[in-house]
């Protein structure tokens, strides 16, 4: 069997080493001219950890990053609503990893390379398009020839040629939130190993997290910000331009908490960068005869919950799991469609409905935007605790659903 795997990201490299462990031929088509170190920041909970760590990639990423031990909840005012335990500190067999997106990347494109060779993986390749007779699939790229395959695995993000193709009015949806990402360089916040959701999405939110330790040889470590506002509003953030300050900062020039002074963080950022909010409404059929989607070309989601790496890794090892078990490529390709469409569905929806942080936007709701003196009158840290494990468990990352796989 003969796969081409269209895109080079997190879940088409992850397909590619998933592949080869299980001893059928691949090869990546990258539309870059060349694979970099980009972007901000990212978790990895213990559910990415648990397929990465298969790959035998835990340690390095582990050692690339920050292991998480706490994630704690605050409202505007920088007062502490809910805290929990993280990672193998919560009990799970994995760590909870922060680290820089394109390190993860890097280490994922290394051991692509080294485990398939240099020319498994072909950069400077758009995909156009796909047709399929009864021989195979061919694949289309602008200015270069065209290959064939047995099965083609669309990994090219919200952006994809291919879905395109099968859906022709698919368009993004944006519920009027627009996030401003950004890194700062600073000493260690809390006890430097802490992910913090700061506000509501509804009066302004930040999420922080640092991702390297000891950036500059001082002790300092480089902090990933993410700010999300909700506003009345049909204009996009434009994911192609760096961030402006004076577009979001007036909101959180106030936000001086006695732990950590937020507009400071944000001043001193390194680069910001703006983005849109979006995903896309879930589809059903991912798979049409030889060719199929994974990742975020099959299920965009917003990027809350940190949840997008971990269910483009579990799509990778999915199907090439089912590849290597059924002769008939077709049929595999259902049976993929069939164990992952409607679990990532679910997490689609949680996610715009229902993220972790609705547990800072219901005790708002509750207290009325404004300071507490005993959050127990309004709702209890078990009743919050609850909250935080509904999600967990319909994103496939409850203590027991990881511990079980």
């Amino acid at each position: 069997m003969n796969v081409a795997i269209i895109g080079g990201g997190i879940c088409g490299l992850s397909l590619a080493l998933n592949l080869k462990e299980r001893g059928i031929t691949c090869r990546v088509y990258e539309r870059a001219p060349e694979i970099k170190e980009l972007g901000v920041g990212i978790t990895l909970l213990p559910h990415a950890m648990r397929e990465f760590s298969a790959l035998g990639l835990g340690d390095e990423l582990l050692t690339a990053g920050i292991e998480n031990r706490e994630s704690r909840f605050y409202n505007r005012f920088g007062q502490l609503i809910y805290k929990e335990s993280r990672g193998k500190l919560a009990g799970y067999q994995y760590p909870e990893v922060c680290i820089h997106r394109g390190r993860l990347h890097m280490i994922l494109y290394k051991a692509a390379r080294d485990r398939l060779g240099a020319d498994a993986i072909r950069t400077d390749h758009e995909c156009t398009g796909v047709e399929q007779d009864e021989r195979g699939a061919i694949v289309h790229f602008k200015a270069r020839e065209s290959i064939r395959a047995d099965v083609v695995v669309d990994c090219e993000g919200i952006n994809s040629a291919i879905r395109k193709q099968f859906y022709p009015d698919d368009k993004v949806a944006f519920a009027g939130i627009n996030t401003w990402r950004g890194i700062t360089r600073r000493k260690p916040i809390l006890d430097g190993r802490t992910y913090m959701r700061v506000g509501s999405i509804l009066t302004g939110k930040i999420v922080i997290y640092p991702i390297i330790n000891d950036i500059d040889g001082e002790g300092r470590q480089l902090v990933n910000w993410m700010a999300e506002i909700k506003r009345d509003t049909f204009a996009q953030n434009d994911w192609n331009k760096p961030g402006s300050l004076d577009d979001f900062f007036p909101l959180y020039e106030s936000w001086r908490f006695d732990w950590l002074d937020v507009a400071q963080l944000i001043r001193d950022a390194d680069q910001i960068l703006e983005y849109p909010m979006v995903d896309k409404d879930p589809i059903d059929t991912w798979t049409y005869g030889r060719v199929t989607l994974a990742g975020d070309a099959a299920h965009p989601m917003y990027p809350r919950g940190s949840n997008g790496a971990a269910q483009a890794a579990i799509d990778a090892r999915t199907l090439a799991d089912l590849l290597a078990k059924n002769p008939d490529p077709r049929a595999a390709l259902k049976e993929y469609e069939a164990a992952r469409a409607g679990v990532a569905a679910k997490v689609v929806r949680t996610n715009r409905e229902h993220p972790p942080d609705f547990i800072n936007i219901k005790v708002e709701e509750l207290v009325g935007d404004k300071p507490f003196d005993n959050l127990d009158k309004y709702i209890t840290q078990d009743e919050l605790r609850a909250l935080s494990e509904n999600y967990k468990r319909i994103a496939g990352f409850a203590l027991a659903d990881v511990a079980g796989r």
